[in-house]
């Protein structure tokens, strides 16, 4: 069976012969035609390099984890030790990883991870988990990891996990509670928030098709709509709300934390699955977060916050985990705003030469000086990148790779800052590292045939999930 970096360089030798095959027959002189052909084949021969270095530095950071945190969630990659989320492993480093350790052709790592996660973990644990983060990560992670490897154990595993989560979504609304035990089922924790409630679909969704259980479909598909139903008569969604009335509890909007993967999972439920329902939400969405969300400043767009029932500014603030919207409103069709806020989120990323958790555009001062390692702004740069083939995505890639190794790889992987202004870096390393960031970065100068946006629909923790004929 081929490899990965088979695959890469005999895609790269290919896109090569198709250009020159597809081209016509050129006036210009011998001369100019030469140049023009170094350096396209430079700019080739740049990109492998960079897709090599990223998987090198993904190593360092997958290697620091075997060596200090084997078996355990998460690695303390400044004190060399390990994290458990809840007291105990659930393996989520392994499970968020394995997927892109499958992406990077990285096989024999692939199969150690893959046999760790078969043999060893269980969901037999009496313990309080958080609904959504599970759900992205862990069950989302299982889906796809089966879909690439064909592993039954993985899909058991999944099918598992499932119906243990499933009493989460017993609320008089249909709404997800928070939290949810393992073991016995109890849910509970009633304020919750767009995101959490409808970035569900997709795991649950491939779970029905793959199991032939229609219930999580079913379940996940209800708090969806319920999140929706809730939207203000100017079509927008609030912050936080209550799970049990389905109050509003917070109404502030915009596009950040608690609300960001809600216009995702619209979008994306649709390309997966083909529901109408979901392209209907969608359309009638991001027509009021177009509406009212963007704000011109000095001639750059940003997405700020407003009141979801007025659409009135409250504040100009942008921040990392809003980075992700120029990606879905390129894979959406968006092109121009895609381009636009993309210009937007990277000048946040140079004023500090790494992106804060949140920035205030109209002040121009970080607002929250954090830096968790997030993969959003890549993210939104690989899909503007396959969908436009504009060089220049690439180029803000490697700058942005640049600053991030730069400021955050320590001795065992890559550490959070707590300041992007200090950079004095705090003892965290978050799975989605591995999951997601690293992986974005790689696929950003892979290959176009490693990863097909136009074939495989990534979940918000970056799993690749694959459409299933019924």
């Amino acid at each position: 069976m081929r490899t990965m970096r088979h695959i890469f360089f005999a895609g790269l030798a290919l896109s090569l012969l198709a250009a020159c095959a597809s081209q016509p027959p050129s006036t210009e002189a011998p001369a100019v035609r030469d140049a023009a052909v170094a350096a396209a084949l430079a700019r080739q021969g740049a990109d492998a390099a960079m897709a090599a270095r990223v998987k090198a530095e993904f190593l360092h950071a997958w290697n620091g984890y075997k060596q200090h945190a084997w078996g355990h969630d998460a690695l303390l990659p400044l004190s060399k030790g390990a994290r458990d989320w809840y007291g105990e492993s659930l393996l989520m480093t392994p499970v968020d990883a394995l997927d892109t350790l499958l992406v990077m052709g990285l096989d024999k790592e692939a199969d150690e991870a893959r046999e760790l996660i078969a043999t060893q973990l269980s969901f037999d644990r009496d313990l309080d988990v958080k609904h959504f983060e599970i759900v992205i990560r862990l069950l989302g992670g299982l889906l796809s990891s089966y879909q690439m490897t064909g592993d039954t154990r993985l899909l058991a595993l999944a099918d598992d996990l499932g119906t243990r989560l499933l009493p989460a979504f017993d609320s008089p609304t249909g709404l997800p509670y928070v939290y949810v035990n393992l073991r016995t089922g109890n849910a509970h924790g009633a304020e919750s928030n767009p995101a959490e409630a409808g970035t569900l679909l997709l795991e649950y969704g491939t779970l029905a098709r793959l199991t032939g259980k229609p219930v999580y479909y079913e379940k996940a598909k209800r708090a969806l709509v319920e999140t929706y139903r809730r939207r203000s008569p100017i079509g927008l969604v609030g912050e936080r709300f209550d799970v049990e009335t389905g109050d509003w509890t917070r109404t502030k909007t915009h596009i950040g934390a608690r609300i960001d993967s809600y216009y995702e999972y619209l979008w994306k439920c649709w390309r997966l699955f083909g529901d109408r329902d979901c392209l209907a939400m969608w359309n009638d969405s991001i027509a009021a977060a177009n509406r009212y969300l963007p704000e011109e400043v000095d001639g750059m767009l940003w997405y700020g916050h407003v009141d979801m029932a007025t659409g009135g500014r409250v504040s100009s603030q942008y921040g990392a985990l809003d980075a992700f919207m120029p990606g879905l409103l390129a894979y959406s069709g968006d092109l121009d705003r895609a381009k636009r806020l993309q210009a937007s989120s990277f000048a946040m990323w140079q004023v500090h030469s790494i992106e804060p958790e949140a920035y205030d555009y109209r002040r121009r001062v970080v607002t929250q000086a954090a830096y968790p390692l997030r993969p959003e702004i890549v993210e939104s740069a690989w899909y503007l990148y396959r969908l436009t083939a504009d060089p220049a995505y690439r180029d803000m890639g490697r700058v942005m790779f640049d600053d991030f190794v730069k400021h955050t790889r320590t001795d065992a992987g890559f550490a959070a800052l707590k300041s992007v202004v200090t950079k004095e870096k705090a003892d965290d390393m978050e799975s989605f590292v591995l999951a997601e960031t690293f992986k974005y970065f790689y696929l950003l100068y892979a290959a176009p045939e490693t990863l097909d946006p136009g074939v495989v629909v990534l979940n918000t923790e970056a799993h690749p999930l694959r459409p299933i004929v019924q």
